[in-house]
């Protein structure tokens, strides 16, 4: 457990990585995830993480998130230290600062997509805002669909689903984890269409890990890592851009190339 420190000044990042490390297992089985990763993702930005399989990408985005506890250094979202937060206090920052959307959708399929979307709030005991409700219901293009449960969905209308479950409570921070991985190319591209404008238009932050440089397109900027380190920051991104950014990652590159 870290000690605690001097919260970040307000209007400060979305969310901070600071000298982060992570280690899976002991011994031979011993695996270096993330190693001393610093980050800052300014709030109102989409920030999209990427890297070859076994980077680390998925452990940053659950450390960022506060599902995974760090090895050393510290995780902040907002002006809160995530790493050492008890249980429960961890658990109400989430449902309040957080929102998730994962490859998997992660639906109840006994629950209608209304319930689906209404769960986290209801968990939380509070109640939506009807007027804001219906802004994301019909952003989602799902008012017709509120009454069905997962299986009489398309992979497209789940996900759209699993958006409008993170966005409705306006969370501080979307993670999302390869929320595109399931779908075809039109309904992936809707989906981050929809994860931008959470960030342009509503002014909320976004934490993107994808493979996929049409993806990352989509973003204000991209973070590249290789063997567990942050090696490269590429601004304003495209996807021909990124596509050559990944063809030139250096794992022994100890700092970024800003561009």
């Amino acid at each position: 457990m870290t000690s605690q420190a001097a919260a970040p000044a307000s209007g400060g990042p979305a969310v901070r990585a600071v000298r982060v490390s992570k280690v899976f297992g002991t011994g031979d089985a011993r695996v270096v995830a993330l190693r001393d990763v610093s980050l800052a993702v300014e709030t109102g930005e989409l920030t999209a993480i990427m890297g070859p399989s076994g980077s680390g990408k998925s452990t940053l985005l659950h450390c960022l998130a506060g599902l995974d506890e760090v090895t050393s250094g510290e995780v902040w979202i907002g002006g809160t230290l995530v790493t050492g937060l008890s249980d429960a206090r961890l658990t109400r920052l989430r449902r309040r600062q957080v929102g998730f959307v994962f490859q998997q959708f992660n639906l109840l399929p006994t629950l209608t997509a209304q319930e689906n979307i209404l769960l986290p709030l209801a968990i939380a005991g509070r109640k939506p805002d009807p007027g804001w409700f219906d802004e994301v219901i019909t952003t989602m293009e799902l008012g017709d669909r509120l009454r069905h449960r997962p299986a009489q969905l398309s992979g497209g209308q789940q996900q759209r689903v699993a958006c409008a479950r993170a966005i409705l409570s306006r969370p501080d921070v979307i993670f999302a984890d390869e929320p595109t991985g399931n779908l075809d190319s039109r309904a992936g591209a809707e989906i981050l269409r929809l994860l931008r404008d959470a960030v342009h238009r509503q002014g909320q932050t976004v934490v993107l890990v994808t493979h996929d440089p049409n993806a990352a397109a989509y973003a204000d900027r991209v973070e590249f890592l290789h063997d567990g380190r942050i090696v490269s920051e590429l601004l304003d991104p495209t996807a021909e851009r990124v596509l050559d950014r990944l063809g030139h990652l250096d794992s022994a590159a100890p700092a970024r190339s800003p561009s």
